[in-house]
Protein backbone atom coordinates (compact mmCIF):
# COMPACT_ATOMS: atom_id res chain seq x y z
CA UNK A 1 0.00 0.00 0.00
CA UNK A 2 3.11 2.18 1.38
CA UNK A 3 5.20 1.99 -1.82
CA UNK A 4 1.85 2.06 -4.41
CA UNK A 5 1.19 5.83 -2.92
CA UNK A 6 4.95 6.40 -2.93
CA UNK A 7 5.16 5.41 -7.10
CA UNK A 8 1.91 7.32 -7.49
CA UNK A 9 3.34 10.46 -6.28
CA UNK A 10 6.57 10.04 -7.46
CA UNK A 11 4.83 9.80 -10.91
CA UNK A 12 2.49 12.71 -10.40
CA UNK A 13 5.68 14.75 -9.13
CA UNK A 14 7.33 14.15 -12.45
CA UNK A 15 4.18 14.74 -14.78
CA UNK A 16 3.73 18.21 -12.40
CA UNK A 17 7.94 18.75 -13.31
CA UNK A 18 7.47 18.10 -17.06
CA UNK A 19 4.71 20.21 -17.38
CA UNK A 20 6.35 23.26 -15.23
CA UNK A 21 9.49 23.32 -17.50
CA UNK A 22 7.75 23.37 -20.47
CA UNK A 23 5.48 26.07 -19.28
CA UNK A 24 8.69 28.16 -18.10
CA UNK A 25 10.53 27.14 -21.94
CA UNK A 26 7.07 28.97 -23.16
CA UNK A 27 7.74 31.93 -21.24
CA UNK A 28 9.10 35.00 -23.26
CA UNK A 29 12.94 34.95 -22.93
CA UNK A 30 13.67 38.37 -21.12
CA UNK A 31 11.51 39.99 -18.36
CA UNK A 32 11.53 43.35 -19.75
CA UNK A 33 9.24 42.58 -22.65
CA UNK A 34 6.55 41.70 -20.04
CA UNK A 35 3.56 44.04 -19.53
CA UNK A 36 2.83 44.32 -15.96
CA UNK A 37 -1.39 44.67 -17.16
CA UNK A 38 -1.20 42.01 -19.08
CA UNK A 39 -1.67 44.08 -22.40
CA UNK A 40 -5.02 45.86 -21.12
CA UNK A 41 -4.30 48.71 -19.20
CA UNK A 42 -6.91 50.68 -21.07
CA UNK A 43 -9.43 48.17 -19.63
CA UNK A 44 -8.56 48.03 -16.24
CA UNK A 45 -8.55 51.25 -15.99
CA UNK A 46 -11.96 51.78 -17.36
CA UNK A 47 -13.63 49.19 -15.84
CA UNK A 48 -12.34 49.54 -12.49
CA UNK A 49 -11.68 52.81 -11.92
CA UNK A 50 -8.24 52.56 -11.16
CA UNK A 51 -4.59 54.54 -11.44
CA UNK A 52 -1.87 53.74 -14.51
CA UNK A 53 0.16 53.44 -11.42
CA UNK A 54 2.40 50.19 -12.07
CA UNK A 55 1.34 47.15 -9.53
CA UNK A 56 4.68 47.04 -7.91
CA UNK A 57 4.35 50.72 -7.14
CA UNK A 58 1.09 49.84 -5.48
CA UNK A 59 2.63 46.56 -3.99
CA UNK A 60 4.76 48.70 -1.83
CA UNK A 61 2.94 51.29 -1.13
CA UNK A 62 0.78 48.93 0.74
CA UNK A 63 3.69 47.10 2.19
CA UNK A 64 4.82 50.75 3.63
CA UNK A 65 1.53 51.56 5.07
CA UNK A 66 1.25 48.17 6.64
CA UNK A 67 4.84 48.26 8.23
CA UNK A 68 3.75 51.49 9.44
CA UNK A 69 0.93 50.62 11.03
CA UNK A 70 2.26 47.81 13.28
CA UNK A 71 5.57 50.18 14.58
CA UNK A 72 2.67 52.48 15.54
CA UNK A 73 1.27 49.50 17.64
CA UNK A 74 4.49 48.50 18.84
CA UNK A 75 5.42 52.08 20.28
CA UNK A 76 2.11 52.00 21.64
CA UNK A 77 2.44 48.70 23.73
CA UNK A 78 5.94 50.04 24.21
CA UNK A 79 4.22 53.09 26.04
CA UNK A 80 1.79 51.23 28.06
CA UNK A 81 4.15 49.32 29.34
CA UNK A 82 6.06 52.46 30.59
CA UNK A 83 2.95 53.70 31.88
CA UNK A 84 2.32 50.32 33.84
CA UNK A 85 5.65 50.79 35.06
CA UNK A 86 5.10 53.95 35.98
CA UNK A 87 1.98 53.83 37.98
CA UNK A 88 3.21 50.18 39.69
CA UNK A 89 3.62 51.75 42.76
CA UNK A 90 6.32 49.23 43.78
CA UNK A 91 4.50 46.10 42.87
CA UNK A 92 6.89 43.39 41.79
CA UNK A 93 3.94 41.88 39.72
CA UNK A 94 3.33 44.78 37.96
CA UNK A 95 6.79 45.73 37.45
CA UNK A 96 6.94 42.58 35.94
CA UNK A 97 4.12 42.74 33.39
CA UNK A 98 5.34 46.23 32.27
CA UNK A 99 8.75 45.24 31.75
CA UNK A 100 7.35 42.14 29.69
CA UNK A 101 5.04 44.51 27.32
CA UNK A 102 8.23 46.84 27.05
CA UNK A 103 10.06 44.01 25.72
CA UNK A 104 7.82 42.80 23.12
CA UNK A 105 7.45 46.68 22.27
CA UNK A 106 10.72 46.60 21.21
CA UNK A 107 11.11 43.29 19.54
CA UNK A 108 8.07 43.87 17.88
CA UNK A 109 9.61 46.87 16.69
CA UNK A 110 13.09 45.13 15.96
CA UNK A 111 10.74 42.42 13.71
CA UNK A 112 8.57 45.90 12.18
CA UNK A 113 12.04 47.40 10.87
CA UNK A 114 13.82 44.47 10.05
CA UNK A 115 10.52 43.17 8.13
CA UNK A 116 11.07 46.89 6.55
CA UNK A 117 14.66 46.88 5.17
CA UNK A 118 14.11 43.76 3.83
CA UNK A 119 10.82 44.42 2.02
CA UNK A 120 12.43 47.45 0.57
CA UNK A 121 15.69 45.46 -0.94
CA UNK A 122 13.19 42.94 -2.10
CA UNK A 123 10.94 45.58 -4.09
CA UNK A 124 13.72 47.47 -5.54
CA UNK A 125 15.56 44.13 -6.91
CA UNK A 126 12.27 43.02 -8.42
CA UNK A 127 11.75 46.33 -9.81
CA UNK A 128 15.55 46.13 -11.29
CA UNK A 129 15.20 42.78 -12.36
CA UNK A 130 11.34 43.42 -14.36
CA UNK A 131 13.39 46.18 -15.92
CA UNK A 132 11.46 49.42 -14.08
CA UNK A 133 13.15 52.66 -13.68
CA UNK A 134 13.86 53.23 -9.95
Amino acid sequence: MKQKLFKNLVVFAMITLLAVSVSIIALPASATDLDPWGGYQDQIQDETGLGDRDPREIAATVINVLLGFLGIIAVIIILIGGFKWMTAGGNEDKVAEARKLIMAGVIGLIIVLASYAIALFVIEQLITATGGTE
